[in-house]
């Protein structure tokens, strides 16, 4: 099996919420899961190696997603998709941010800020210490692991994929997955910022 194909088989989407409804009421093409899971909180680094929380992303529409820098397809398919997405919002834009959790720290470093500069210039990429991406990981029920070495010394980093959604003040409202199309993220973060003008 092909290195490509060993990621689509690992890179899974294993996340399983309980209430999150098939067809949430409100007319959201991702799924509502207010409530269930915990507000938007960490202390990690972010890609230019400063400490930041949580609470320097308040009063924005917040998309978070975890992955690593070296995977070659699921995690660039999925931020093209999000930097599309909030681009497509025009001059909404700007109150929405992607946060992009890279869990492979020892590779990730080196290359964060390139990394998420070539998908939308103000996409945040942050990791940490492994205590702290454990610790985050752990809040949002995601799971990553690493792979042994192949031959060329690439290794594979096991991950889940859903993209979480907070509200401006850091709740969680929405869980999107690989199938939800750009333009239904689009309209679904419209939503979101119209909601928080009421």
């Amino acid at each position: 099996m092909s290195r490509l194909k060993t990621l689509l088989t690992l890179c899974l989407f294993p996340l399983v919420l309980l209430g999150c409804s098939e067809e949430p009421p409100g007319g959201w093409h991702g799924h509502d899961i207010t409530g269930v899971m915990p507000d938007l909180e960490f202390e990690l680094t972010n890609h230019n190696g400063e400490q930041v929380t949580a609470e320097e992303y308040r009063g924005k529409i917040t998309m978070m997603f975890f992955g690593y820098t070296s995977c070659p397809h699921v995690c660039p398919v999925a931020l093209r998709k999000l930097a599309a997405a909030t681009r497509d919002l025009g001059d909404q834009a700007d109150q929405v941010e992607i946060l992009f959790v890279a869990v492979d720290p020892t590779r990730d470093k080196k290359v964060l800020d390139e990394y998420v500069a070539g998908f939308n210039p103000s996409l945040v990429g942050l990791t940490g210490t492994q205590e702290q991406l454990k610790e985050v990981a752990k809040r949002y029920r995601v799971a990553f692991s690493y792979e042994e070495p192949q031959e060329d010394g690439f290794y594979i980093v096991n991950h889940s994929g859903a993209v979480f959604v907070f509200g401006p003040q850091g709740k969680i409202r929405l869980l999107v997955d690989e199938e939800t199309k750009t333009a239904n993220i689009t309209e679904d973060l419209r939503h979101l910022i119209e909601e928080s003008k009421s």
